[in-house]
């Protein structure tokens, strides 16, 4: 036996039989590489640029994705490798090109890389949901480009307050309660194999032509789609057996059943596997083929025609001029919001509770000294089970100095900006706060991250805080956006920082370093998030006026569900359809039976038959089916290539999924920029496939 450097008896050879093992642990600190070179510097400026540089591509991707569905995914530890390693390599040491970026490229610095991209590409989140919802409702100025100020400031309130409050759900989440984080524990592993040394640089090889490819495939699909989007990209089967003479069928089109051949979507599949894809492609089918049509036929809802010459019917309407018509004539889409909403409540709410066994003995083993609750945010614990050396972590001074200064920062900005008293403001913090504990622990037991829907909640306590002040419709509908951009975006931005502090915790990376990454990517997403949705939002104007009987290449279902909910909310009475309430009602009975059911007397090995209502109550809030289909058959492909080849799966799927999300996303941007230049489809493209011989994308 040999003895090592850090003073144990184990061979080397032990210690590489360690490392290598297939499985590792992942509810501690991967076994370090005995062969790993030694990381002085995991914080660096190349780091930092090509993090920053990845988020803006996240943030690109995320936001044309969320536009278009509502959805948004992160980024991808071979992405960065994909990028430095070729760099670190290809640059001498010597000269300032070669001191800033190249040189040896380690797992930590890789962390540092994953950790810049993640806050960098956040926060776009609110971006497709609310803030393009104040525009719909008239409550900013006509134009975005005219609001920057205030679209900078209270993006800035949203994004640093999430990341301060990160270090301490850190401390509770990764190091106590060692939750899984399946994803972030994914890209560690990810990591571990890019930058094993003996393996490492084949892998990485192969992973990042992999990944290029399927990028600039999707990419040129999705630009060349635009021109001929009926034909490329999306077939209205419908329409077309209308054409030839199946009048009745074109009722497909007008309840969304058409196939869409998105690359994002079907990568997404491949990522969320076969039960929550699945279970939204099963609440499509509930609420788009059985609920809608049944609605419609029994006169419980209504449709709006968007055509003279064909029987086209749009029943996506959400707002009306009529206040009455929200009780007396709804959309089955606004029908279907609200059981939508509250199964997704139910189920995150119980699963947290189903979950927080930990929570309750914790509670009862309590001490009543203040010092105590104080010892398990802090350093300062004597049975400190984390394994970072006290000089790598996040010094107590930095986070909660940080956090007082942006609870300041926003109280001032809410209330100059925004005519939010200090109360007010405060309670969107502290919902921000709560609704990412909430977020964290969904996420970290089965990679859902909630904090969309339970957000919505916030909008119904600023709801009866704006009917208990009497506010005026338009103050109290300011209000209750405004609350929800604070409240979601946080929450958001410290779930997705958590699961990255995940990553760094089991591959040894120094959280002080991600901490210092995670403000720089801050600072780069709130101006970059406002510029990508200027862009959007100039290219295509119908985002934020939507005009009927048109079709818009952005149907922003998050948008329309936030408009709906904060118009509701505000009237003297929630104007919810009794049919709808009590359906609601029933299914979130039925939702939280489900889920107690599942987590009490069903084997954990059967959960995988068990759908996910989380992901059923998304189908009823987004009425878009060819995402869902396209998910589905991306996670049946997914399912019969690991059994055929599972070193080919092992090998390429992450890297093929990733490129496919990017590169769709990315080429969504492209189209904006023609549509800006005017030389997009729209103009110099076919509407051939299209319903109504209208241009559709």
């Amino acid at each position: 036996m040999t003895s090592s450097v850090d003073g144990s008896n184990t061979s080397i050879e032990e210690k590489r039989a360690e490392y290598e093992l297939d499985t590792p642990d992942i509810s501690k600190p991967f076994p370090p590489d005995p062969d790993e070179m030694v990381e002085a510097h995991q914080l660096t400026l190349r780091a930092i640029v090509v993090g920053c540089a990845l988020g803006a591509v996240v943030g690109a991707s995320n936001i044309y994705l969320g536009l278009k569905t509502g959805f948004t995914f992160g980024p991808q530890a071979i992405f960065g490798f994909a990028i430095i390693k070729p760099l670190s390599k290809a640059l001498p040491e010597s000269g300032i090109l070669g001191k800033f970026f190249g040189g040896p490229f380690g797992p930590k610095e890789n962390c540092t890389v994953q950790s810049a991209a993640t806050a960098a590409g956040g926060i776009g989140i609110l971006f497709v949901s609310a803030v393009p919802a104040m525009y719909r409702l008239n409550l900013l100025s006509p134009l975005p480009k005219q609001d920057i100020d205030k679209l900078v400031a209270v993006t800035a309130c949203a994004g640093f307050f999430g990341v301060f409050f990160v270090i301490p759900l850190r401390k509770y989440y990764i190091v106590r309660q060692k939750l899984t984080f399946p994803t972030p524990a994914a890209t560690a592993v990810t990591i571990r194999a890019l930058h094993n040394s003996r393996t490492g640089a084949i892998v990485a090889k192969k992973k990042s032509l992999a990944l290029l490819w399927s990028f600039v495939a999707c990419f040129c699909f999705k630009v060349l789609s635009g021109y001929a989007p009926g034909v490329l990209f999306d077939w209205h089967i419908g329409w077309t057996l209308y054409q030839i003479g199946f009048t009745s069928i074109i009722s497909l089109d007008n309840y969304g059943w058409w196939i869409e051949f998105t690359p994002a979507f079907f990568g997404a599949g491949m990522l969320s596997g076969l039960n929550a894809s699945w279970s939204f492609f099963g609440g499509s089918i509930l609420a788009w083929g059985i609920i809608a049509p049944s609605l419609i036929k029994n006169k419980l809802a209504v449709g709006e025609s968007v055509s003279d010459q064909f029987p086209l019917v749009s029943y996506n309407a959400l707002s009306f001029d009529d206040p009455s018509d929200f009780t007396q004539a709804p959309s089955p889409r606004y029908w279907l919001l609200w059981p939508g909403i509250l199964m997704m409540l139910c189920y995150s709410f119980t699963d947290l509770g189903m979950n927080s066994g930990f929570i309750i003995s914790g509670l009862r083993n309590a001490s009543f000294n203040p010092r105590s609750w104080l010892k398990s945010f802090t350093d300062e614990d004597e049975d400190d089970e984390d394994q970072t050396p006290p000089e790598d972590r996040v010094p107590t001074l930095w986070w909660t100095t940080g956090l007082l200064a942006s609870i300041i920062m926003c109280c001032a900005i809410l209330a100059t900006m925004f005519n939010m008293n200090v109360g007010e403001a405060l309670l969107s913090l502290i919902l921000g706060f709560a609704f990412s504990f909430v977020g964290v622990q969904s996420a970290g037991t089965t990679d859902v991250n909630p904090v969309t829907a339970v957000a919505k909640a916030s909008q119904l306590i600023f709801g009866g805080i704006g009917k208990g002040a009497h506010l005026a419709l338009r103050p109290a509908e300011t209000m209750n956006l405004t609350a929800g951009i604070v409240a979601a975006g946080s929450a958001a931005q410290s779930t997705d920082m958590t699961g990255d502090l995940k990553t760094g915790y089991l591959l040894h990376a120094k959280p002080k370093n991600q901490f210092v990454a995670q403000l720089c990517g801050a600072v780069v997403a709130i101006f970059l998030n406002v510029g990508l949705f200027i862009l959007f939002s100039t290219a295509s104007p119908c985002i934020l006026h939507p005009v009927t009987g048109q079709e818009c290449p952005y149907q922003a279902p998050s948008v329309s569900a936030w408009v709906a909910v904060a118009e509701a909310v505000s009237l003297p009475n929630l104007p919810i359809p009794k049919s709808s309430g009590f359906t609601a009602i029933a299914l979130g009975i039925f939702t939280v039976a489900m889920v107690v059911v599942k987590h009490l007397w069903i084997p954990k090995r059967y959960w995988h038959w068990i759908p996910n209502w989380n992901a059923i109550g998304l189908a009823f809030v987004a009425p878009q089916i060819p995402f869902s289909i396209a998910m589905a058959f991306g996670s049946v492909f997914n399912y019969f290539w690991q059994k055929k080849s599972p070193h080919g799966f092992d090998m390429y799927m992450f890297a093929v999924a990733a490129g496919m999300l990017a590169g769709e996303g990315l080429g969504g941007v492209m189209q904006a920029l023609l549509a800006v230049a005017k030389v997009d489809g729209s103009r110099f493209g076919t509407a051939i496939g299209c319903p109504g011989f209208e241009f559709c994308g």
